[in-house]
């Protein structure tokens, strides 16, 4: 099964409930790799009506989206990192969304004079247009990188080393909210595709693949689903495992750069989206350090050691191998390790 922890401790005082709940995050981190989490009411947005609040942006016309589409779907957009990516077919994963970067919470933390695409600001709909959906946003984002803090202290308190380890990376981090939408998958979106990644085998049906078995490249992964049953992770006995989208709650999964950081402890999972008929709504929320933190190894005992790399440069190069970015991998220089 997969572990389903409540993390109200997390936002109180040092104690017992918060060392148990600690030991219960880092067992499955260590182990499954993926878990879900609930909280007190009124300690985080996870309710159907903060959800719809952010959905409401699919309602937008193709005029509407049209303005925010990235520039790998609009040449001439100047939106390269943040933005509108629309359905495709002969993908794997057959999805619409947005994403969007910190400056949703605060303008001030998006920095085009620097040059960078990573610190673009993000294309958003008028005021006018969804009147009080930038609002929702800004609340959710903000809701959900406060998650992402505790939860790394939380996994650095259980690894044994200081509270804060992670805090400086991640102050001022450029983490990603993303909106998406699974349509029901026409048979023909799977047009050139190995039947392998057009199908799947579960329970005694073959079932279409909405999203391919994947692991994320990151840290921790923040997924609100909409009551539509579809994900699932890949258990340690290789068997796949549902992930129940109960109301109230968030799965929770961890990324192949967090497991490298921990020296291996913390298990980045494999996981997928299985079609079921039905549309299909979820909110990820990528949780990720500054463009220019660098990552070094920890001092665990028995962690792998690793030269130090900038996160931005990581980043960049993990991104732009995926087809939502195509093309502009020679949009961003490598800015590699500042000195210390």
């Amino acid at each position: 099964m997969i572990p389903e922890i409540d993390i109200s401790p997390l936002f109180g005082p040092a104690g017992s409930a918060r060392s148990a709940a600690d030991a219960a995050i880092l067992a499955a981190a260590t182990g499954a790799g993926f878990m879900t989490v609930f909280a007190a009411p009124g300690l985080l947005p996870l309710d159907a009506a903060a959800r719809a609040a952010l959905l409401r942006i699919f309602a937008l016309g193709p005029a509407a989206r049209a303005k925010l589409l990235r520039c790998s779907f609009a040449p001439g957009s100047p939106h390269l990192y943040r933005g509108w990516f629309p359905l495709q077919d002969n993908m794997r994963s057959y999805k619409e969304g947005i994403d969007l970067g910190p400056d949703i919470a605060d303008p001030a933390r998006a920095a085009p004079a620097a040059g960078d695409p990573l610190l673009e600001p993000t294309p958003l709909p008028p005021e006018a247009t969804l009147p009080g959906w930038r609002t929702a946003a800004a609340t959710y984002y903000l809701a959900m990188e406060d998650l992402g803090a505790r939860l790394m202290r939380a996994l650095a308190r259980g690894l044994g080393v200081p509270e804060a380890t992670f805090d400086a990376a991640f102050a001022g981090g450029i983490s990603t909210l993303r909106l998406l939408h699974y349509p029901p998958r026409p048979p023909e979106s799977y047009a050139g595709l190995d039947a392998a990644d057009a199908w799947a085998e579960y329970g005694g049906e073959r079932r279409l693949v909405a999203g391919g078995a994947h692991r994320d490249s990151g840290f921790v992964t923040l997924l609100a689903q909409d009551g539509v049953a579809g994900l699932q992770a890949l258990a340690a006995d290789g068997t796949w495992r549902d992930v129940p989208p109960r109301e109230g709650t968030l799965a929770v999964n961890f990324g192949l750069l967090l497991e490298r950081w921990t020296g291996g402890r913390v298990k980045a999972t494999w996981h997928r989206v299985l079609g079921t008929g039905a549309a299909r709504h979820s909110i990820p929320f990528f949780y990720e350090p500054r463009v220019d933190a660098v990552i070094r190894p920890l001092p665990l005992p028995g962690g792998m050691g690793f030269a130090p790399f900038s996160y931005g440069d990581h980043l960049w190069d993990a991104m732009t191998r995926f087809p939502e970015f195509r093309g502009l991998a020679g949009a961003r220089a490598p800015r590699g390790v500042r000195a210390a």
